[in-house]
């Protein structure tokens, strides 16, 4: 890759998680040059018109190289869920999807091993984190408590809430955030908090 003439606008797409077939027109490279590389293998193709360059280092939080790079080739997906669970360690699952939330108003993108949840609200608790410096959304400890309760069974759901109410690594339980994502949400999940904080 290093003696080829498209060298540096792999190189300046590099500094990307994934980029478009667009952006790397737009680079200067063409399509059919996209497919030469996805054959040498020095790019992949991840969904359609989305590759990643191969062996991209994400230095801090490698262990999210995946779970970002899918993240960031949806656009507007929001982090959430058990993924959400498993980067707050809040669960004791192994996160065998990805979970990404889009607006119910868009088609759910198709990308492997990857759940896509089409949702009402999805600005409700959102954030983001950064990883390697690059803006990964998802939603916060509270709201993504509140959306166990709504999608996944009530064992994980109780399980992540225990979890969160006990103070640790310095990360006090919001109790008043809480109780007001779940009233917007419509879930009561008052009497549970109040049997945990017994």
């Amino acid at each position: 890759m290093a003696k080829s003439k498209y060298a540096v606008a792999l190189k300046a797409l590099s500094k990307k998680a994934v980029f478009s077939s667009a952006e790397g027109r737009k680079a200067g490279i063409p399509s059919r040059m996209l497919a030469y590389f996805c054959e040498k293998g020095q790019i992949e193709r991840i969904s359609r018109g989305m590759y990643k360059i191969n062996n991209f280092d994400f230095h801090e939080g490698f262990e999210w190289e995946d779970l970002a790079v899918t993240a960031l080739s949806i656009p507007n997906g929001v982090i959430c869920l058990v993924s959400a669970l498993c980067y707050y360690d809040l669960t004791d699952e192994i996160m065998r999807q990805f979970w990404i939330a889009v607006a119910h108003t868009t088609s759910a993108p198709v990308r492997e091993n990857t759940r896509v949840i089409r949702m009402r609200n999805i600005t409700l608790g959102q954030t983001t984190v950064k990883i390697d410096n690059r803006k990964l959304k998802i939603f916060d400890r509270e709201r993504t408590i509140v959306d166990a309760f709504r999608y996944l069974d009530k064992e994980t759901a109780l399980k992540a809430l225990q979890i969160y109410l006990k103070e640790c690594k310095n990360k006090k339980p919001d109790i008043e955030k809480l109780l007001r994502y779940s009233k917007k949400l419509r879930v009561d999940i008052t009497s549970y908090i109040s049997a945990f904080m017994l």
